[in-house]
C-alpha cells in the first residue's frame, strides 16, 4: 500500500521523506534518542529504493535534509534575528536559504544511489551507508565546513557504539549507524548486525587508549550568564569587569576558564591595574587563569584566549573562524550590513598553535565552533593532556544548539582520549571525562562557577593518530564491494 502511496502522488513521497527527516533530529540531543537513529536512515534507505528515477531520488534527498536541517539547526534564525538584530523576515530567508545548502548534500547522496544503486539489498546497503557518511564528511569541510549534526553525533555516550570513536571517529560511526539501519531492511541480518556492533562497541569501550598522568589538577569553571545584548555594551563593560574578577577572586583554582570573549576589549586596552590585580589572584592561589578577549597587531585582529598566573602570559589566536559571524565571505558585505554582529571581521590565527603551559599541563584551547572539528583538534596531539573549549553561545538563546555542542565535546573527548573542559557564557558549562562521560554540569542560563578536579591524560588513540584516513579507506571498501560485479565466463 506504502509503494503504491509514493509511486502514485510524489508530494507523499516528499512530505514523508521531510518528516523523516525531521523526527532524525530526535536521535541528537537534547533528546537523546540514539537508538531511533537506525530507524531513521532505514525510512531514507526505503524511500530512496523505492524512487522511479535518478531525479526522484534527489528531490527525496533534498526534502529529508530540509525536514532535518529546518529542524536541527532552526537555530540559525535566532542567532541572525534576535541577537543578531536582523529583520525577522530576512532572518527567515537567510536561515532557510543556509538549510537549503545544506540539504543539497543528502540531495547528492540521494541522486548518487540511484544513478549506481546495486541490484542486491545488501550491497544497497553498504552503498548508501558509505554515500551517507561520505556526504557528512564532505560537509564537514567544504565551504569552509559545516559538520554540525553528523549522524555519528548522535552516537556519543551514553550510546555503546561510541567505543567505535576512537577507531575511526565521527564519520566512521556516521557510516556504521546508516548501515545499520539499511540492512534492517533485512530483520534478520539487521539486527545480527546491530548486536554485534554493540557488543563490540561495549567491548571497545573498555580498551585504555589513552592513560592518566600527573596529579589531579582543581578547576574552577565559571560561567558569567551576561546577557548577549549587553555583552558590548560600553555602559555594561566596568559591570563585566567586576562581576569576573570578583568570580575569580571567590573560587580558587589551579586552573580557572573564563568563556570565549568574557572580557569583550583587545587585550592591551585593558587597564593595566585590571590584568595585574587578576594576576595576582590567580598566582596567589598558585594558579593559572585562560579566558576569552581580542589580540590585534594593528591591522589585524583575532579572537583569542590569553592566560595568566603563575605560568608566563600565553595567547591562543582562534583559527577555524565562523563565516558571517567572524568573516565575511566575499561578495556578502552587503548581508553584513543588515546584522548587528560586532566585531565581524577576525583574522585566522596560525594553523599550528602549542597547547598552553598552565597549571602543570600543557592545555590544548579551542574556541565556539573549533571543537566541531576533529581532525583540527588532534593537531594538538600527543603534547596536549586536556582540552578546554571557550565558547559563548548566547547568540543561539534556548535553542537546540547548546545541547547540541554539549554533545560534540563529548565525542571530540572520546576520539582524542582527553578530558575536555567547556567554559561558556550561558552553558553548557561542564567537565567532560576521557571517556566522553559527564562529570559535571552547570544549568544553562545561570551564572554560576563549577569547581572539580580533572587529571591529564597521555597517549595517542588510533583516530588522533591518524585522522579521517580509517573512516575513508573503510568507505572506500563500502563503495568498491557494493558496485564490484564477478566476472561471467
Amino acid at each position: 500500500m506504502l509503494k503504491t502511496l509514493l509511486a502514485e502522488h510524489r508530494a507523499a513521497r516528499f512530505a514523508i521523506a521531510a518528516a523523516t527527516g525531521a523526527a532524525g533530529v530526535l536521535c541528537f540531543a537534547p533528546f537523546g534518542l540514539f537508538w531511533l537513529a537506525p530507524l531513521i536512515w532505514l525510512g531514507l534507505f526505503q524511500l530512496l529504493r523505492s524512487a522511479g528515477t535518478t531525479r526522484q531520488a534527489a528531490l527525496t534527498g533534498l526534502a529529508f535534509g530540509l525536514g532535518f536541517f529546518l529542524s536541527g539547526v532552526s537555530w540559525v534564525y535566532v542567532s541572525l534575528s534576535v541577537f543578531g538584530g536582523m529583520p525577522w523576515w530576512l532572518a527567515g530567508i537567510a536561515a532557510f536559504l543556509f538549510c537549503s545548502v545544506m540539504a543539497l548534500f543528502p540531495m547528492l547522496a540521494g541522486a548518487l544511489f540511484k544513478r549506481w544503486q546495486p541490484a542486491s539489498p545488501w550491497r544497497q546497503a553498504l552503498y548508501f551507508a558509505a554515500l551517507i557518511a561520505a556526504v557528512d564528511w564532505l560537509r564537514s569541510w567544504i565551504f569552509t565546513g559545516f559538520p554540525w549534526l553528523a549522524v555519528g553525533y548522535s552516537q556519543a555516550p551514553p550510546s555503546p557504539l561510541a567505543g567505535f570513536a576512537p577507531l575511526l571517529g565521527v564519520h566512521g560511526l556516521s557510516l556504521l549507524v546508516v548501515l545499520a539501519g539499511a540492512l534492517l531492511l533485512r530483520w534478520r541480518l539487521g539486527l545480527g548486525f546491530i548486536a554485534l556492533t554493540v557488543a563490540a562497541g561495549y567491548g571497545l569501550q573498555q580498551v585504555p587508549w589513552t592513560s592518566p598522568v600527573g596529579p589531579p589538577v582543581s578547576v574552577a569553571l565559571i560561567q558569567g550568564n551576561v546577557p548577549q545584548e549587553m555583552k558590548f555594551r560600553p555602559e555594561a563593560f566596568a559591570r563585566t569587569l567586576t562581576l569576573y574578577r570578583e568570580l575569580v577572586a571567590q573560587n580558587p583554582a589551579q586552573l580557572t576558564l573564563l568563556p570565549e570573549t568574557a572580557i569583550p576589549a583587545f587585550f592591551d586596552q585593558l587597564p593595566p591595574a585590571y590584568i595585574a590585580e587578576l594576576k595576582a589572584i590567580v598566582a596567589g592561589h598558585g594558579g593559572d587563569l585562560i579566558f576569552g578577549t581580542l589580540t590585534g597587531d594593528g591591522e589585524r585582529y583575532f579572537n583569542s584566549a590569553v592566560s595568566l598566573g603563575q605560568s608566563p602570559l600565553q595567547v591562543y589566536g582562534k583559527t577555524h573562524l565562523v563565516p558571517f559571524g567572524e568573516i565575511v565571505p566575499p561578495g556578502f558585505a552587503w548581508f553584513m550590513a543588515y546584522a548587528n554582529i560586532p566585531m565581524s571581521g577576525f583574522s585566522r590565527g596560525p594553523e599550528m598553535q602549542p597547547p598552553l603551559v598552565v597549571a602543570g599541563q600543557q592545555v590544548a584551547v579551542n574556541i565556539c565552533y573549533e571543537d566541531v572539528f576533529g581532525e583540527e583538534i588532534i593537531r594538538a596531539l600527543p603534547q596536549a593532556s586536556i582540552l578546554a573549549n571557550l565558547s559563548n553561545t548566547a547568540w543561539f538563546g534556548r535553542s537546540l544548539a547548546q545541547p547540541q555542542h554539549l554533545q560534540i565535546a563529548r565525542l571530540r573527548a572520546v576520539e582524542t582520549g582527553r578530558p575536555m573542559l567547556r567554559a561558556t557564557n550561558t552553558g553548557m558549562t561542564a567537565v567532560i571525562a576521557a571517556d566522553g562521560s559527564l562529570q559535571a554540569v552547570l544549568p544553562p542560563f545561570t551564572q554560576g562557577v563549577l569547581k572539580t578536579e580533572v587529571r591529564g591524560y597521555q597517549g595517542m588513540t588510533p583516530y588522533a593518530r591518524v585522522g579521517n584516513l580509517g573512516f575513508l579507506l573503510l568507505a572506500g571498501l563500502c563503495l568498491l564491494v557494493s558496485q564490484w560485479r564477478p566476472r561471467r565466463h
